[in-house]
């Protein structure tokens, strides 16, 4: 049982500014409209661990709703297991949050991901070789039904899966290391050894849905929302050496890009920092 904070006083919605708007002509229910506020709050930690919410009639007040609805609300937290309610005790919460997300930044791109392969536990789920489909046989350069390997991977961090990664590489380069290399040592670190002088990479990101494969792996709901990165590694010979595809959870992982603010020859423009 979590230990009784003494020096809490319970939050006050007219002096946190925490209050939301809520619409009675949307189709959503006002009682998960108000809850999806107050999970919001909590998960941005406005809402701090062991902070006592307002009770009951407070927050029916705050929203304009009756006492059974944000009743309604309360409970919806408490199932998803962000908050505690006890007869007497009012409404605390218990979320506490996953440590601080996984920071990659643009510039220094190679140099950042093996440094976080290093940083992170991996758990390397599948490794063979198989024919390229189609996708994969554009972005590596080979014909289609050429054997690649394939590996599938999930990182973590502080024991936290953040990342879901399904890489594939020619199978000349793939059999310079094994599935236990694979399993302890970055890729990127794996490929050098390996004798391929790694130059440049494209990448893109895009946003995608967790299905029922990845989900139960990065310990999500079914349809919570992922980053998607793509990457093609290519050699010094302008030679694809690694595709892969990653899914990442957006509150474990952010990726940054400092900017400037530069003239070019018409206006003024941001471009990355380098």
């Amino acid at each position: 049982m979590m230990a009784e904070r003494t020096d809490i006083v319970a939050l006050d919605y007219s002096k946190s500014g925490v209050i939301g708007q809520i619409d009675d002509k949307l189709p959503t229910p006002l009682y998960h409209q108000i809850y999806i506020i107050l999970r919001n709050k909590i998960i941005d930690k406005e809402f701090a661990h062991g902070d006592l919410l307002p009770s009951e009639g407070q927050t029916a007040r705050a929203f304009g709703v009756s006492r059974i609805t944000s009743k309604r609300a309360l409970n919806e937290l408490a199932n998803d297991g962000l908050v505690i309610r006890e007869r007497g005790r009012g409404t605390r919460v218990t979320h506490k949050g996953p440590s601080a997300p996984m920071d990659a930044s643009i510039e220094g791109m190679l140099e950042n991901i093996m440094a976080m392969g290093l940083e992170t536990q991996v758990e390397l789920l599948e490794f063979d070789y198989t024919p390229a489909t189609e996708q994969v046989s554009l972005a590596l350069g080979c014909a289609p039904n050429d054997e690649v390997q394939r590996a599938v991977r999930v990182r973590s961090h502080e024991n936290e899966p953040f990342s879901y990664l399904v890489t594939f590489v020619p199978d000349a380069v793939g059999t310079t290391y094994s599935r236990v290399d694979l399993a302890m040592t970055p890729l990127l670190t794996l490929l050098e050894r390996g004798g391929v002088v790694v130059s440049r990479a494209e990448q893109t990101l895009t946003a995608t849905l967790a299905d029922a494969t990845v989900a139960p792996l990065l310990k999500l709901e079914i349809g919570a929302p992922l980053l998607r990165i793509r990457r093609i590694v290519y050699d010094q010979n302008d030679r694809a050496v690694e595709f892969i595809t990653g899914l990442y959870r957006p509150d474990r992982y952010k990726y940054r890009m400092d900017l400037s603010r530069v003239q070019s020859d018409q206006a003024k423009a941001w471009s990355p920092t380098v």
